[in-house]
C-alpha cells in the first residue's frame, strides 16, 4: 500500500484511488520563455518517477502535465527579443522536449497548453461570476474574491487576517480587497488578446491551471503536483477557484518537491548561482548522473546542488554497471531486494532508501560473480536492471556507461584546448591499441604489452584481462 505526503494536512496518507485501480495526476509544468534549470529538472524527474512508480505498482495511470504558454514572462520575453510570442514558446517547447528526453524525462499522457484551453477557461470564470466568487473591476478584470471562499490558506496554512495585514495598500485600486487575484486580465495596447463576455483579454495564470486539469480529470482527482514554490499563492488560489466553480473536492493529495540549493545557497538568478540544463549536461559523462542526484535526496527536502554531489552520484552509478558488464540476459526474479525496494517507495515515494538497495543488491551480484556463480549473478543482476529501470536508471548498456568519457563533451573539449592527446582518442582507437598489445601478448613481447597498457591508463582508459585472453576496457 502506498502512502504519500499530502500537504493539505501535513500527513501521510494511503492512496486510496477514487476510481479504484486508476490514478489520475496532474503537475503543473513550465512556463515556456527561457531553457529548462536544475529546479525544472528536479521536479520534472521527481514526478516522472512518481509516475513510472505507480505504473509499475499496476495502477492505470492518466498523467497531464502542462504547458503555460501566455504569460507576463512571456509577453515581456517575446517583447525584448523582438519576435512572435508564438515563435519564442514553440521554441522553447522543443528545447524542453529536447531537454527531457536527455533526462528520460517521459511525455505526460496529456501535455496541453494554456492558449488550447480558452473556451474552458472563459467557462469557469463565467461560472464564478455566476456563484458570487469573482466580480468583474473598475479597470475590467475579472477579480477572485478571497473572502468568499471559507477554506482559503488551508494548503499554506497562511490566515486571511495575516495576510492582510502585509499586504501592500494601494497597489491596485481596481481590488475590493487586496488579496483578490485576477482570473481575467482586460487587453492591453499591443499585448495578445482573445473575446470573451468581458471583452478582449487573457487569462490569469492561476486559472490555466484549474481549466485545463478539471477538463482533462474531472472535477475530483487523485494527485495534484508540483515546486513548493507554487504552493502559496498558485496552488492555493487553484483550490480556491476550483472548489468553488465546481463545488468538489478538486485534489485528494497535494504533493510538492523542495527547492535545489547551490553550495548551500537558494539557486536564483540575482546570486549568479543558476545553472541550466543544458549548461550542466556537457560536463558529465552522462544525463543519468542528475537523474540519479535528484533521487539521491528525498522529493519533499532541499537538495544541495554541487560537483561534489554530481561526483557521488557518477561514482554510485558506475558501480551499478560495472556489477551489470558481463551479465548475460536473464528473466528477474523477485527476490527479498524487490520487497525492499517496494517498501521503500510505497513510504511517500522514498528514492534514498530505494538507492540503498540498489547498491547493496550491486554488491550482491559482485559475490555472486566473485564466487563464480554465474547463474546467480545473473537473476540477481537482471532483478537489479529491472528495479533501476523504475527510477528511469541503468537504461544504456554497461559497455556504453563505461566507454564514455567522465566529464563529457566539455571535459574532452577542455582536454583538446590544452593539447591532449586525450582529446583525440576515439573509441576505434582504443581498440586498435588493444589489438596491437594482443598481439604483443601474443608474441609474448611482455615490454610491448605493458607499454601499451600504461600508455592508455595514462589517457584514462583501464583494461581488464578476461579468462580466455579476452581484454575489455572502460574510461576511468
Amino acid at each position: 500500500m502506498i502512502h504519500i505526503h499530502n500537504s493539505l494536512t501535513g500527513e501521510k496518507q494511503l492512496l486510496t484511488p477514487i476510481v479504484p485501480g486508476e490514478v489520475r495526476m496532474y503537475v503543473c509544468g513550465i512556463t515556456v520563455y527561457d531553457y529548462l534549470h536544475i529546479g525544472h529538472a528536479r521536479m520534472l524527474i521527481v514526478f516522472d518517477v512518481v509516475a513510472r512508480y505507480l505504473r509499475w505498482r499496476g495502477y492505470q495511470l492518466t498523467y497531464v502535465r502542462n504547458i503555460t504558454d501566455i504569460d507576463d514572462k512571456i509577453i515581456r520575453r517575446a517583447a525584448e527579443n523582438g519576435e512572435p510570442i508564438e515563435a519564442l514558446t514553440g521554441r522553447f517547447i522543443t528545447a524542453m522536449n529536447e531537454d527531457c528526453e536527455q533526462l528520460g524525462v517521459a511525455r505526460p499522457d496529456f501535455e496541453p497548453r494554456a492558449t488550447a484551453y480558452l473556451p474552458h477557461i472563459i467557462d469557469m470564470v463565467g461560472r464564478l461570476i455566476e456563484r458570487g466568487y469573482a466580480y468583474v473591476a473598475a479597470n475590467g478584470d475579472v477579480m477572485y474574491a478571497v473572502a468568499k471562499f471559507q477554506g482559503y490558506g488551508q494548503l499554506s496554512g497562511k490566515r486571511l487576517s495575516d495576510l492582510r495585514a502585509g499586504a501592500r495598500v494601494g497597489v491596485d485600486e481596481a481590488k475590493r480587497d487586496p488579496l483578490d487575484f485576477v482570473l481575467w486580465k482586460h487587453a492591453k495596447p499591443g499585448e495578445p488578446a482573445w473575446d470573451s463576455p468581458w471583452g478582449r483579454g487573457r487569462p490569469g495564470w492561476h486559472i490555466e491551471c484549474s481549466a485545463m486539469s478539471i477538463s482533462l480529470l474531472g472535477a475530483h482527482f487523485d494527485i495534484h503536483g508540483g515546486g513548493i514554490d507554487l504552493k502559496f499563492p498558485h496552488h492555493e488560489n487553484e483550490i480556491a477557484q476550483s472548489c468553488s466553480a465546481t463545488g468538489e473536492r478538486f485534489a485528494e493529495i497535494w504533493m510538492h518537491n523542495g527547492f535545489v540549493n547551490v553550495d548551500n545557497e537558494k539557486m536564483s538568478k540575482s546570486l549568479g548561482n543558476f545553472f541550466t540544463v543544458r549548461e550542466v549536461l556537457p560536463g558529465l559523462r552522462h544525463p543519468e548522473v542528475v537523474r540519479y542526484f535528484v533521487l539521491s535526496s528525498h522529493y519533499r527536502g532541499p537538495i544541495n546542488y554541487s560537483l561534489e554531489q554530481l561526483e557521488q552520484a557518477d561514482a554510485a552509478l558506475q558501480r551499478i554497471y560495472l556489477a551489470l558488464r558481463g551479465l548475460p540476459e536473464a528473466v528477474p526474479a523477485e527476490s527479498r531486494y524487490t520487497g525492499q525496494f517496494r517498501e521503500a517507495m510505497d513510504d511517500d515515494f522514498n528514492t534514498p532508501e530505494a538507492l540503498a538497495v540498489l547498491q547493496t543488491l550491486t554488491r550482491e551480484v559482485n559475490s555472486a560473480k566473485d564466487a563464480g556463480d554465474e547463474r546467480r549473478a545473473a537473476s540477481l543482476g537482471a532483478e537489479l536492471r529491472a528495479l533501476a529501470h523504475v527510477l528511469g536508471l541503468a537504461g544504456v548498456s554497461a559497455e556504453q556507461w563505461l566507454r564514455q568519457a567522465k566529464g563529457g563533451a566539455r571535459a574532452i573539449a577542455q582536454a583538446a584546448l590544452a593539447g591532449s592527446p586525450a582529446a583525440a582518442l576515439e573509441d576505434a582507437e582504443i581498440e586498435r591499441r588493444i589489438e596491437a598489445r594482443a598481439a604483443a601478448r601474443t608474441a609474448k613481447n611482455w615490454t610491448e604489452s605493458d607499454r601499451i597498457r600504461d600508455e592508455l591508463a595514462a589517457l584514462g582508459v583501464v583494461l581488464e584481462d578476461k579468462p580466455g585472453g579476452a581484454t575489455i576496457w572502460r574510461r576511468a
